[in-house]
């Protein structure tokens, strides 16, 4: 497809969705609502997520099942409860059913939650284990990797290559996420006893951590743990260099936005510092390849972690509705139960029992700008693999 005809598919989307009431769902073809922070702290990831999703329905020429497809885009401000209450509106005044998107976890447990009480679908991206856990519901499915394989497929590498490194200082986000991190984070340290020497949390409001810095500096770690993410992620980074830290610890980010980070940071700040990630664009897979060049020819862009993930949770719920033959979101989730398929990351598949998507997780160490061979070569990819807790770990009781 080339841009023009991406242009009218996204432009008749945005049109379409300011008609009234349901009639769009009823009388055009499908209504796939998605919900993400395109205002706010976070936008630059809602940007990015919103291309991939486009580019996932471009992919289909703007439809599935000879139905027209009309995205209808909510903008949850990075903001919990103005996300939720716009997903209820959505299905109160369309009769919305089919969702996907948001990037907090606290608003993603929210609207699996209605969505599974209006008896809808719903595709997410966040890393709460929650959402494929204690809080699973037979409505919601997760493409992202729970910090689980986050912390198994970044610290408890990192920690091979660096067997003498056995002090560990974390600084984690006081959310859902967060916590989730740092409980995995520690459970691995337990496990190869490596000392947790200490940790400093954070709100999601604060911009400054030069107080968490000085702290972590204090307790002379040997590896500096970033459990945050987005802005807060490269405020610590960039402030950390500040700092001197750079030079004198070794530094994980377990949960970056790939390639997105990297531009924002630059070369000199990422270099030497390790970071585990969803995706990469330099991934060895066909249908990684397809979508690097679709990238490229539809925005003139190379896509990042938030592109690849919007790109997916689309592409999953079109998936899901061309095989169930119907709009019906239980005949879609039914579907998508035990759906193996060739993702970005080389062979993916939704199990059964949770609707968790079973994908790779990667270990990334940045490069020295001498050593780039373009403008997005900024990392050696060292390792990547799949780590989940099975069914007996598992928290979710939706089937016993």
């Amino acid at each position: 497809m080339n841009r023009r005809d991406f242009i009218a598919i996204a432009g008749s989307s945005a049109a379409v969705a300011c008609l009234p009431g349901n009639a769009l769902a009823q009388s055009q073809g499908v209504l796939l609502v998605d919900i993400l922070p395109l205002s706010g702290p976070l936008a630059g990831i809602g940007r990015l997520s919103d291309l991939g999703a486009k580019a996932a329905l471009a992919e289909r020429g703007g439809k599935v099942n000879g139905l027209t497809v009309e995205r209808m885009v909510l903008d949850s401000e990075a903001n919990p409860a103005k996300a939720v209450r716009k997903v209820i509106d959505a299905m109160e005044q369309r009769k919305a059913l089919i969702f996907t998107g948001e990037v907090i976890s606290a608003a993603a447990l929210s609207i699996s939650k209605e969505v599974a009480k209006a008896g809808g679908v719903y595709i997410t991206a966040v890393g709460a284990d929650e959402v494929t856990g204690a809080d699973c519901n037979a409505s919601t499915f997760r493409y992202s990797v729970p910090t689980f394989g986050a912390v198994e497929q970044s610290v408890r590498p990192l920690a091979k290559l660096l067997p003498a490194a056995k002090r560990w200082y974390t600084i984690t986000p006081q959310v859902v996420f967060g916590e989730g991190m740092l409980a995995n984070a520690k459970r691995v340290f337990s496990e190869l006893n490596i000392e947790h020497v200490g940790n400093t949390y954070h709100s999601l409001q604060d911009r400054e951590f030069s107080g968490y810095l000085t702290a972590a500096a204090a307790a002379k770690p040997d590896v500096l743990l970033l459990l945050n993410y987005a802005g807060q992620l490269q405020a610590s980074i960039r402030q950390a260099a500040n700092f001197g830290l750079t030079g004198k610890t070794t530094i994980l980010a377990t949960w970056t936005t790939g390639l997105h980070e990297y531009h924002a940071l630059g070369a000199d700040l990422m270099e030497g510092v390790y970071a585990g990630a969803q995706y990469w664009h330099t991934l060895d897979t066909p249908a990684n390849q397809k979508f690097v060049r679709q990238c490229k020819e539809l925005y003139n862009e190379t896509p990042d972690h938030s592109m690849a993930l919007g790109y997916s949770c689309a592409k999953l719920m079109l998936d899901g509705i061309a095989l169930a033959g119907s709009t019906s979101p239980t005949a879609i989730a039914k579907k998508l139960e035990g759906y193996k398929y060739a993702g970005l990351t080389g062979e993916e598949q939704v199990r059964d029992f949770d609707h968790q998507v079973i994908k790779n997780y990667y270990l990334l160490k940045g490069k020295p700008k001498s050593q780039m061979k373009d403008k997005d070569d900024f990392v050696e990819v060292l390792s990547g693999g799949k780590s989940f807790p099975d069914q007996a770990r598992s928290a979710c009781k939706m089937r016993t």
